[in-house]
């Protein structure tokens, strides 16, 4: 059963970044591994928050649309 304060968790980059989102859409927590922090190509990293986000944004809409 599908509930707006469930939680959704995707993780990208062989789980280097994390991201958690609640059923209202709203972040709840990014993570980000020591690993995954290269200063010679942060765009990786930042590309990799945006995907783990967006992931569990869908899992969420996912489950809402499932209701």
């Amino acid at each position: 059963v599908y509930k707006r304060q469930q939680e959704f968790t995707a993780s990208v980059g062989g789980g280097v970044v994390e991201a958690k989102v609640n059923g209202k859409k709203e972040v709840l927590s990014v993570t980000i591994k020591p690993e995954a922090v290269d200063p010679e190509d942060v765009e990786m990293l930042q590309d990799m928050v945006v995907a783990a986000v967006n992931e569990a944004l869908r899992a969420a809409s996912e489950a809402a649309n499932a209701a």
